[in-house]
């Protein structure tokens, strides 16, 4: 006997491509945002605080939102808002900031102030 899915879930086939990408993009979001921090008080003191972790997950931001640019039609511009703020919080997060265009996906999206 075959299990039927609960009505709840869809299956991935049914779902459009943009929807995929778009809700990737917001768990790597989500994911760069507690890395460096951003959803303590105060992000200096915070205990998740990974900076070469958000580094990693946002270079695959940036990845795939340059990659998907052209798919995503309305997404495109509040994608790449929420990641260059990523980027700029990186800098700020940063000791020793990395010079324009060296910083976490910049090779990618070009150079963020």
């Amino acid at each position: 006997m075959t299990e039927q899915p609960d009505g709840n879930v869809r299956e991935l086939a049914d779902i459009p491509a943009v929807e995929v990408i778009s809700r990737a993009a917001v768990m790597l979001m989500s994911s760069a945002a507690e890395k460096l921090g951003l959803a303590d008080d105060d992000p200096e003191t915070s205990t998740v605080r990974d900076l070469d972790e958000a580094r990693r997950v946002i270079t695959a931001l940036a990845g795939l939102i340059t990659a998907s640019v052209e798919y995503l039609g309305p997404h495109a511009g509040p994608l790449r808002e929420g990641l260059q703020s990523l980027q700029r919080a990186f800098r700020e997060a940063s000791a020793h900031p990395d010079e324009p265009g060296k910083g976490p996906g910049e090779k990618y999206t070009g150079p963020v102030y």
